[in-house]
């Protein structure tokens, strides 16, 4: 299927532009996260105690975080599976599981039952926040090995600053919109990073064979002509991929709010298009120059 036939737009051109609002986006984004203090870590990460009630007959969500509020309790209201279900989550180690059922029995109209209880400690916290870094690291780090190997290693270092460029911007976004971070969210990071990943690979073996037609012998000229050609040529497969997982993700976002799975689809939405984005405009932007300073330096 062709979304777009023979489109001719001049991305490495105009990579400058590219560069620069990509600056302008990281910087945005670094400036939201220091102003939050941050991501708003949940439970998971900083620690407090997770309740999981069953309401019957069922009530609304509002109606018990105002049964919390009420009472002073700051907590975070999640639907959970089935309705009538939901996952408290309080960010204060001192708040019992029997003072929330005593309060959320004296004000709701229904019958509560506590299906789950769990206390998170600041050290389980800090371990947790580690090893989520820890895996975002170690993912990048197996991409551009296998990147070095299977292309090049100038692909596989653009890919990683791309990566690098896509979570810093997801997590800005996402920070400032007052989202949670919270085990789902180093979920969705994961994902991130391999459907990112992805759209690279597809651009960079495109460009691969569009190099080979010069052999060692390649005109510095003909540089930009060559890996703008390879972009346009994956810009239609690129656009389709996204467009198709955007729809899921898109019912998620309206149908599923208030649930767990929504913080997964709405960062992975977030950087969908930014990781889009950069396939088509940083990845290949960069080993241009790289390109082009490299055959500079050889003919010095």
């Amino acid at each position: 299927m062709q979304f777009l036939k023979n489109p001719k737009i001049n991305f490495i051109g105009n990579r400058k532009w590219l560069y620069l609002f990509s600056l302008v986006m990281v910087l945005l984004s670094l400036t939201g996260l220091l102003i939050k203090g941050g991501p708003n870590y949940g439970v998971d990460f900083r620690g407090g105690l997770l309740l999981q009630i069953q309401t019957v007959p069922p009530v609304r969500i509002d109606e018990v975080r105002n049964a919390l509020g009420t009472a002073g309790f700051k907590a975070d209201v999640q639907t959970f599976g089935e309705h009538g279900m939901f996952i408290l989550r309080f960010p204060s180690e001192s708040t019992t599981p029997d003072e929330v059922m005593e309060q959320l029995k004296g004000t709701l109209k229904s019958e509560i039952t506590l299906m789950r209880t769990e206390m998170v400690g600041p050290s389980i916290g800090k371990k947790l926040t580690m090893q989520a870094l820890t895996l975002v690291l170690i993912g990048m780090l197996l991409m551009l090995i296998y990147i070095w190997f299977r292309f090049d290693f100038r692909f596989g270092i653009a890919s990683v600053i791309a990566l690098f460029h896509d979570t810093i911007i997801a997590l800005g976004i996402y920070t400032l919109l007052g989202r949670e971070f919270a085990v789902p969210t180093v979920a969705a990071i994961l994902t991130l990073i391999g459907y990112s990943i992805n759209d690279s690979i597809v651009v960079a073996d495109r460009i691969r064979e569009k190099l080979k037609g010069f052999g060692k012998a390649i005109p510095r000229g003909k540089i930009e002509e060559i890996f703008n050609t390879g972009v346009n040529e994956t810009l239609s497969r690129t656009i389709i991929t996204s467009f198709t997982t955007l729809i899921p993700l898109t019912a998620i976002l309206i149908f599923a709010r208030g649930t767990t799975i929504f913080d997964f689809a709405l960062i992975l939405t977030i950087g969908i298009f930014v990781g889009t984005y950069s396939s088509i405009g940083i990845v290949a932007s960069i080993v241009t120059d790289w390109f082009k300073s490299s055959l500079k330096r050889e003919k010095a």
